[in-house]
């Protein structure tokens, strides 16, 4: 439930995340005048937007981050919820290590490791075709992923491409799955017994 194991990625596969990660990377060197200014819970930096999070870095370390914001006045905030989530599962391969959550002004903030493409991105750089031993590889760490949140007790329920994301580095063929913000338990914590569905 909780293996390590990460299949070796082809040689265009492996080009293209390194050089995924590495443009990443290197575009985070610009966040020293966009928004930095602003530091959350004394420790992260703001830097630039990525997809529905920012890029940030820690202030002493230079450490660069993903940051996940939200107003804390939204109708259905997921981002505490989803810091408790992911304290549950750390230390699970395939699992970001969050590295602070709290809050910051109107602000609910999660700050989690900085990942690679998405599966999706893959995809679409491959021509949305994988080979089979691509499919079998990347199947096999994705249900791994999935046994290890149930056997926490919890359903992800939005289970899609742009949830699992490749690592960065010496990582990069090791798959992460990420945002638990919908997920939710099935099995009594205590008890071990399936909880009642409710609409």
């Amino acid at each position: 439930q909780n293996s390590s194991f990460a299949f070796p990625l082809s040689a265009k596969l492996k080009s293209f995340v390194v050089s995924f990660s590495e443009r990443r990377i290197a575009s985070c060197r610009f966040i020293d005048w966009v928004l930095m200014d602003r530091v959350l819970g004394g420790k992260y930096k703001i830097g630039k937007r990525i997809g529905s999070g920012s890029f940030g870095a820690h202030v002493e370390t230079s450490e660069i981050v993903a940051i996940k914001m939200e107003n804390r006045k939204t109708n259905q905030p997921q981002l505490l919820y989803e810091s408790k989530l992911y304290n549950i599962l750390q230390g699970g391969s395939g699992i970001p290590r969050m590295k602070w959550c709290g809050t910051d002004g109107d602000n609910n903030v999660l700050v989690i490791e900085l990942l690679g493409p998405s599966l999706e991105d893959l995809f679409f750089f491959c021509g949305k075709k994988f080979s089979l031993k691509t499919v079998l590889m990347l199947a096999d760490q994705m249900l791994t992923r999935i046994e290890y949140l149930h056997s926490k007790g919890f359903l992800h329920r939005d289970i899609k491409p742009d949830n699992f994301l490749m690592g960065l580095g010496k990582k990069a063929n090791q798959v992460y799955m990420i945002d638990f913000g919908l997920a939710k338990a099935y099995r009594d914590p205590i008890t071990n017994k399936h909880i009642p569905y409710r609409c």
